[in-house]
């Protein structure tokens, strides 16, 4: 997109200097304070939410739930799928690599802004409990989805967004992943935390007590990862289309919260109905739902990579090819 200019820049030569009519760049020292004022605003505003972020943590109990050994083991099985998924999407990432550093900081990240979701779902749940099913439905549609959705793509953007590595709209599917690999990781600690008693329940049979939620939770992971690539992906496209960064972000948030929150709605009774038509037990059912379930949406979203990397080889084969017509045709002219 270029960049809309003040009718007086849009008429003057080059040989004319707007600077402070109709142009600005850093010159003088009061610039340059400015600009570094700006910075630390900046900077400050990512500290801040991420330092409330951080207390909520502590509060809930979520950094106890990671510290803990016993509970971290059984949190780093269930992340295993979903760490799975996302090493799977980095790969079909055609482009440069992301750096292992960005990528680290996404993960924390998408860890620490899980938590307002945590709290927002806890505060908000109370208004949809009386209405039933449809209370459900519209909870996980207007909250859960939509909150939890934002909250992923918040990790994303409060840094790896910004930094240079960022530099194509396939990297905010990767960045997207990961984040909801972090989002993944605590939420399935707290729910292990909260589903064991601790105080009967040690060594080996807390192993085996959590067992159970640790196998649920390892089975809900990858769709947080699927969800937030979606709305990852759209943020990458916001990013190289300025003019319509807003509706695309939306659209991404859209996809991503309507998913999320289909899957909510409909989990319980999709493996239902496979329990009852195959008499397989709850759990081999649930499986099998969340497979076909995550299976479908993570096709769309690996067609929807994979043409942007069809796309990427094929002008990037187009621009080779016209590089070496030109460097044939200067060596003839040369002879």
């Amino acid at each position: 997109m270029s960049r809309r200019r003040d009718p007086v820049e849009e008429r003057a030569d080059d040989s004319v200097d707007l600077y402070d009519i109709a142009t600005w760049e850093r010159r003088g020292p009061l610039d340059a304070v400015s600009s570094g004022i700006y910075r630390v605003m900046v900077a400050s505003a990512r500290l801040f939410v991420v330092g409330i972020a951080l207390l909520i943590l502590v509060g809930i109990g979520g950094l106890s739930a990671l510290t803990d050994p016993q509970i971290g083991a059984l949190t780093l099985l269930s992340a295993l799928p979903a760490l799975g998924l996302t090493l799977y999407v980095r790969r079909t990432d055609v482009t440069s690599g992301e750096p292992l550093s960005i990528l680290v900081a996404t993960f924390l990240l998408g860890v620490l802004t899980a938590n307002f979701a945590a709290v927002l779902n806890s505060i908000t749940k109370g208004t949809f409990d009386g209405l039933g099913f449809v209370g459900n439905v519209l909870f996980f549609f207007l909250i859960v989805g939509p909150i939890e959705e934002t909250v992923k793509l918040l990790a994303v953007r409060l840094y790896a967004y910004g930094t240079d590595h960022f530099e194509a709209v396939v990297d905010g599917a990767v960045y997207g992943a990961v984040a909801g690999l972090g989002f993944a990781t605590i939420e399935n600690a707290l729910y292990i935390t909260q589903s064991l008693d601790a105080p009967t329940a040690t060594g080996l049979g807390l192993i085996g007590a959590g067992g159970g939620i640790t196998a649920v939770r390892a089975l809900a992971g990858p769709g947080h990862v699927i969800y937030s690539a979606f709305a990852g992906y759209y943020l990458g496209l916001a990013k190289f289309n300025p003019k319509n960064r807003g509706p695309i972000v939306v659209k991404g948030l859209l996809i991503a919260a309507f998913i999320h929150a289909t899957y909510n709605t409909t989990v319980g009774i999709g493996s239902g109905l496979i329990a009852l038509a195959t008499g397989l037990p709850q759990l081999p059912s649930y499986f099998v739902y969340v497979l076909l379930y995550d299976g479908f949406f993570g096709l769309i979203l690996f067609r929807k990579i994979r043409r942007y990397s069809h796309t990427y080889r094929e002008v990037h084969e187009d621009e080779e090819a016209e590089e070496s017509a030109f460097e044939v045709e200067a060596t003839e002219f040369e002879s």
